[in-house]
């Protein structure tokens, strides 16, 4: 058997398997932490139960966030809708950004305001 054929054998192999588990066992505190912190789940491979798993999770976290926010009063006190877990093929969340007033839009606004739209 080749490297190359042993290399592709070993990366399609469950994330749960012995093989995997003992290369992850063997990684130093400063690898996993780095791993930790470059993880990237949506590019990962999950099974149905892990998707099924991560479905569970955000109607919980969704469950508790409606709790919250039905036993807070003010409304500016009740917390961010909870994101749900990152899945493979769906990237990051991209942030949301306000729309700014440009002076131009402001004046076409104060035009309309004032019942001409020329």
């Amino acid at each position: 058997m080749s490297s190359r054929r042993l290399r592709v054998l070993i990366q399609h192999l469950p994330s749960e398997s012995a093989t995997w588990t003992a290369l992850r066992n063997a990684m130093t505190a400063e690898e996993l932490a780095k791993q930790a912190e470059s993880g990237e789940p949506e590019k990962g491979r999950w099974s149905q139960e892990e998707q099924l798993l991560a479905s569970a999770v955000d109607a919980i976290r969704r469950v508790e966030w409606v709790l919250l926010c039905a036993n807070i009063e003010k409304k500016s006190d009740r917390p961010d809708a909870p994101e749900p877990m990152r899945r493979p093929g769906a990237g990051a969340k991209k942030a949301k950004t306000k729309a700014q007033l440009t002076e131009k839009s402001a004046d076409t606004l104060l035009k309309l305001l004032q019942g001409g739209a020329t």
